[in-house]
């Protein structure tokens, strides 16, 4: 039995920190590219689930703040903290604040996503850096909930609508039992960053393909898996281990 919650236990871990590992890998390499100010949004206390933090991977930042919004995730008391709920109008004091806007892994739990899209390009004076789940198990808590997953052509449109070009986009690696993050970067002068980023291409048709396992194991595991989702004492005793586990965004 030890050995059975020891395996699903790793299962869901490994989900997300495989992409997270990723996309901070992605982020120390590209991060440098920029100057000015930096605004990591809803970046709760701006860690990076390695034991570090996002600030230092912008070296040449002049400033770096983060904002948040009200619950678990929220507001931090930071001193660089600015509160700000992305499902509301954007206070016109943030509008072309910031040369870099950053938002991680939040768009997913925002249900009106077209308005909170708009505010983190408004913010903005030339540069949107979003990480998004594409292919993702479902994860919430009782302050925020999980909506949307999203395609490399649902950010290009939502950029496009806000008057941004995207000039990188890239994939997390697609392996079994392993979460998809898209990362995207989108700017509002495209073509003066044509030539300063490292290139990132995308398989549109491909996403996702890598990740699907329909091994005899595995599909027997899931049956079992979700007979066993009828007893109370085990949906208990999985969401206690859940919880004492680092998953999600």
């Amino acid at each position: 039995m030890g050995k059975f919650w020891g395996m699903n236990l790793e299962i869901i871990g490994r989900r997300s920190r495989v992409a997270r590992l990723w996309s901070n890998a992605e982020l120390r390499r590209i991060a440098p590219h920029f100057e000015g100010a930096v605004v990591n949004v809803s970046g709760w206390k701006d860690e990076d689930k390695e034991g570090g933090h996002y600030a230092p991977y912008f070296v040449n930042a002049s400033s770096y703040q983060v904002t948040n919004h009200a619950g678990e995730r929220g507001l931090q008391d930071g001193v660089s903290e600015i509160g700000l709920n992305l499902e509301e109008p954007l206070d016109e004091k943030l509008a072309g604040k910031f040369d870099v806007v950053l938002n991680h892994t939040t768009l997913e739990h925002i249900f009106d996503v077209t308005l909170a899209m708009q505010n983190l390009c408004r913010m903005s004076r030339d540069v949107v850096i979003v990480v998004v789940p594409c292919l993702q198990h479902v994860h919430f808590k009782d302050d925020f909930k999980d909506f949307w997953r999203f395609t490399p052509f649902t950010l290009r449109r939502m950029f496009e609508a806000n008057g941004f070009g995207v000039v990188y986009e890239s994939a997390s690696p697609e392996e079994e039992n392993a979460s998809v993050y898209l990362l995207a970067i989108a700017s509002r002068k495209p073509e003066l960053w044509k030539d300063l980023l490292p290139p990132g291409e995308i398989e549109d048709e491909r996403i996702g393909i890598g990740t699907i396992r329909n091994d005899p194991f595995t599909l027997i595991a899931t049956r079992i898996y979700k007979r066993l989702w009828r007893w109370r004492w085990y949906r208990k005793l999985t969401k206690k281990f859940i919880k004492q586990s680092i998953i999600g965004d």
